[in-house]
């Protein structure tokens, strides 16, 4: 009597070329077997609140991209939230200057979306929530942020795993989450998919 079949594990796609991204999942010993941009308005709704945000975005990028009966799509999106306020990327330095004004000396919750669509061609979503907070910013430290280019492209405006790293005097929760990808439950949601994980 033969056993069952054994299914080929699933080949996982990357949904976002953010390198910290594949970054993070490189680190848990995962390489994408290709990466896909989706294209998607980012635009928030009317009144949306974060957390529904993130969730929305993850699961648009995740059905954007073409999924092969083999393949498993992985998708996320962060944001900085101040607040019902979401900080978006910021449009250009001026931008950027305000989004470190309204971050300095107060706490805020950086929430990451986390989408998988596999086998059964349905959404699974998570959110992970990390609360942190930032040291007052004097002018010249905002100034000096601003002129090393490196909150630019980063939504709220810094980079965690970069300069911005100094300003933090509070961090509760996932610090992969800020940098961009929620380890915790990006693994969880890939295991269940069945992608094969160290």
């Amino acid at each position: 009597m033969s056993g069952a079949a054994i299914l080929p594990a699933p080949s996982l796609v990357l949904a976002s070329t953010s390198p910290r991204r594949r970054e993070l999942l490189v680190r848990i010993g995962l390489e994408p077997a290709r990466i896909a941009a989706p294209d998607i308005d980012e635009t928030p709704l009317k009144s949306e609140l974060p957390r529904a945000y993130v969730a929305r975005l993850a699961e648009s990028k995740a059905r954007a991209v073409d999924r092969a009966a083999d393949e498993v799509v992985l998708a996320g999106d962060t944001t900085v939230a101040v607040g019902r306020r979401i900080l978006e990327k910021p449009a250009d330095e001026a931008d950027l200057r305000r989004m470190l004004g309204l971050l300095s000396g107060r706490r805020h919750h950086v929430y990451s979306g986390v989408c998988v669509v596999g086998a059964d061609d349905r959404p699974h979503v998570r959110v992970a929530d990390t609360v942190v907070a930032f040291k007052r910013l004097t002018p010249a430290e905002i100034d000096w942020y601003v002129a090393s280019g490196e909150g630019m492209g980063k939504a709220g405006g810094y980079a965690i795993q970069g300069k911005a790293e100094m300003f933090v005097r509070f961090l509760s929760g996932s610090h992969s989450n800020v940098v961009g990808l929620p380890i915790f439950e990006t693994r969880a949601l890939l295991t269940s998919a069945g992608v094969p994980l160290g």
